[in-house]
C-alpha cells in the first residue's frame, strides 16, 4: 500500500498559481487520510528532487504546459514511478486542442467547425475568418484556464487576437467558430470503465466563462443539474464518455461542451482539471457523494491500479 505521496505543483507555465492552490488542496485532503505527503515544486530540478524524496506515488496537480502535457508524465515512467491521471500519449494529444479536434472529428465525435492559422499570416487569418464567419473564438492550442482566449466579433481584431493567443506558446493558434448556448462539463472518473459524473451548466456573472470568472468567487455559477432536457444530458454524458476513451485517458479528465439547443459539440478535453476550492470537478465529485478527501484518494487508488 502506498503510503508516501509526493504532490506535484507550481510548474513553469502560465498556470503556475492555479496549480499551486490545486497543489495544496490536494496535500491537505491526503493529509487527512494518513498519507505521508511531500509537495514538490515542479521546477527544472524536478526530477532531482523525485528522486531524493523518495516518493512512492506522485499525485500531478500541474496544469498547462510541461505539466500537463505529457513531459512529467515520461519524466516518471522513466524514474518508475506511479501517478494520477492520464500517460503520456493522451496527456500529449489532449493539450494540444488542434490535436484534440482533429482526433475526436476523426472518431465521428462533433466539434465546432475550426481552422489552424499562424501569427503573422494575414491571408491565413482572412481565409479563417472568411470560411467561419463571425463572431470566432480565438484560443491557444497549449493552455488551459481560459488563458488567451477570445471571443471576436469584428473582422479588424482577429489578426490582434491572434497575436495575444500566439504570446502563450504560439505561433499556431485555435481559430474555432462561434456557437451560443449553454457551456456544460462532464467529468470523468476511472480507468478501463470510467463513468460520468453529475453534469454541471457553468453560468457566468460576466457573462464569459475566462480566467478571472473561474477563479474568483462569486463570478461564476456551478449549476446542477444543467437547465437542459434530460435527453441532451444523456447526449451529453455519452460524448464526453466516448471523448475520454477516444484520447486513451485514464484516472480522471473534464470534457467540456457547448450545447445550443438539442446539439452538442465537444470544445475540449482536461486531463488535469484544477482541484482548488471553486474548480469544477470537485463539485461534479460532491454532487455524486465524494467529498473531496474522497475523490482525490479515488485517484491514488486509480493509480495504483494503472
Amino acid at each position: 500500500m502506498v503510503r508516501r505521496i509526493g504532490v506535484l505543483m507550481g510548474g513553469l507555465s502560465a498556470e503556475r498559481e492555479v496549480s499551486l492552490r490545486s497543489g495544496r488542496a490536494v496535500c491537505a485532503a491526503l493529509e487527512s487520510r494518513g498519507y505521508e505527503v511531500v509537495p514538490i515544486d515542479a521546477d527544472r530540478d524536478v526530477a532531482r528532487t523525485i528522486r531524493e524524496t523518495g516518493i512512492e506515488l506522485a499525485f500531478i496537480a500541474l496544469h498547462g504546459p510541461l505539466g500537463e502535457d505529457g513531459v512529467v508524465q515520461g519524466l516518471l515512467e522513466l524514474l518508475g514511478i506511479p501517478y494520477t491521471g492520464s500517460g503520456v500519449l493522451a496527456s500529449a494529444l489532449a493539450m494540444d486542442k488542434i490535436v484534440t479536434k482533429k482526433m475526436l472529428a476523426h472518431a465521428g465525435l462533433p466539434v465546432p467547425e475550426f481552422r489552424e492559422v499562424e501569427a503573422g499570416d494575414a491571408g491565413g487569418v482572412r481565409a479563417a475568418v472568411a470560411e467561419l464567419g463571425l463572431p470566432v473564438v480565438v484560443k491557444p492550442p497549449a493552455q488551459g484556464s481560459s488563458l488567451g482566449v477570445y471571443i471576436v466579433d469584428r473582422e479588424e481584431d482577429v489578426g490582434l487576437r491572434i497575436a495575444g493567443a500566439a504570446a502563450y506558446g504560439g505561433p499556431r493558434v485555435l481559430v474555432e467558430k462561434f456557437i451560443a448556448g449553454p457551456e456544460l462539463t462532464a467529468a470523468v472518473l476511472g480507468n478501463r470503465e470510467p463513468w460520468v459524473l453529475p453534469l454541471i451548466e457553468i453560468v457566468s456573472a460576466t457573462g464569459k466563462y475566462d480566467y478571472e470568472s473561474k477563479y474568483t468567487p462569486g463570478l461564476s455559477e456551478h449549476l446542477i443539474p444543467p437547465r437542459v432536457p434530460r435527453e441532451v444530458q444523456e447526449r451529453v454524458s455519452d460524448l464526453a464518455l466516448r471523448a475520454y476513451l477516444a484520447l486513451g485517458c485514464r484516472g480522471f479528465a473534464r470534457v467540456d461542451l457547448i450545447v445550443p439547443g438539442d446539439e452538442a459539440y465537444i470544445l475540449e478535453v482536461n486531463t488535469i482539471p484544477g482541484l482548488t476550492d471553486v474548480s469544477l470537478f470537485p463539485d461534479a465529485a460532491r454532487a455524486a457523494g465524494m467529498s473531496f478527501a474522497d475523490l482525490v484518494e479515488r485517484l491514488v487508488l486509480l493509480a495504483q491500479e494503472r
